[in-house]
């Protein structure tokens, strides 16, 4: 039997949050030959909303009426501007928890965590959102915890998103869920996506994530640090380098980037031995990837990968590296 799936949608939702996750299930129902998924979106009537790109989508059920389509296995809810106005409606508010008592997945993208989050149904549950958002969503919210840096979480049946296409990346791995690796592989191959990421993979890179942070002589640092993570990097050599004392260069790693110079470092390295295993047509040995990335040893880095990915180095590498995607690629 198909699976009903539900997207909700309100005036000045994102327009991808919407689009996304539809193209993965009508995808797979293109690929497969068959109707595994029937789609509905769902707002205050049936008709045209307007999204806050401007552009409107047309909504074939209203919320209030979810009932009439049968048995409804996953409900997502959209993220947009247009939630702060929907947080403030009871009676909305009283349908998802009516809802949720019925469909098997309840999830939300981007920031359509903070309606979930306004119904309670987050209470107790492990959550993310757009990074910009999850400060606000922790402390409105406190009875919810905030994953700030995954892509997506499941906790419980409960599933949330971080921004616009990390929700491409949740419908694929519900996809999965429903119906094997080789399906969610064809339609992301389909959608020229380059890979099927981990929810706890970060929303953002070191790289990126602090280029618009730092400011002055900290940013130039960086630049030199970015340009080889790999070097004999010390504290002293640093400081000395933008004439700092190193109590001084830890004081502005603090204030401006939340962190300690070591720490950092340690990240970016990280980073960068995960794209090494992007890359590597054959497994590199965890010593050798240690140690060009100046991470200590193997066992060091297994613990960094499991702290910072939730993975070891030798399961990222089999799910995501070249023959993991080569292995997609056969099934095309």
């Amino acid at each position: 039997m198909p699976r009903t799936i539900v997207i909700l949608a309100y005036p000045d939702c994102q327009l991808l949050d919407v689009s996304g996750p539809w193209q993965v299930f009508a995808s797979a129902n293109d690929l497969s030959g068959h109707e595994l998924y029937r789609l509905h979106l769902a707002a205050d009537v049936p008709g045209s909303v307007a999204t806050n790109g401007g552009l409107a989508l047309m909504a074939d059920t209203a919320w209030s009426e979810l009932s009439a389509l049968g048995p409804v296995d996953t409900l997502l809810v959209a993220g947009g501007r247009g939630v702060a106005a929907q947080r403030q409606r009871s009676e909305l508010l009283d349908a998802l928890c009516e809802q949720a008592r019925q469909v098997r997945r309840l999830g939300s993208i981007c920031t359509g965590a903070f309606l979930l989050a306004s119904s309670g149904l987050l209470d107790g549950c492990r959550a993310t959102t757009h990074w910009r958002h999850c400060a606000q969503l922790a402390s409105d919210y406190p009875m919810v915890r905030v994953i700030p840096d995954a892509l997506y979480v499941d906790s419980g049946g409960r599933f949330t998103s971080a921004g616009v296409t990390a929700g491409i990346d949740l419908a694929l791995s519900l996809l999965e869920a429903d119906h094997g690796s080789a399906l969610a592989g064809q339609v992301a191959r389909e959608l020229v996506l380059f890979l099927r990421r981990p929810g706890g993979q970060s929303q953002f890179s070191e790289v990126l994530a602090n280029q618009h942070r730092a400011s002055g002589t900290l940013r130039r640092l960086l630049e030199r640090i970015h340009a080889d993570p790999a070097a004999p990097h010390r504290v002293e050599t640093l400081a000395d380098s933008i004439g700092v004392t190193p109590r001084h260069l830890s004081r502005l790693f603090r204030q401006q980037l939340a962190t300690t110079p070591g720490a950092y470092l340690t990240r970016l390295r990280l980073e960068q031995a995960r794209l090494a295993l992007l890359t590597s047509e054959r497994a590199p040995p965890l010593e050798r990837l240690a140690s060009d990335w100046q991470l200590g040893g193997a066992e060091q880095l297994r613990r960094l990968f499991q702290r910072h990915y939730g993975v070891s180095p030798t399961l990222y590498y089999q799910r995501f590296g070249p023959m993991a995607q080569a292995t997609m690629s056969s099934h095309t």
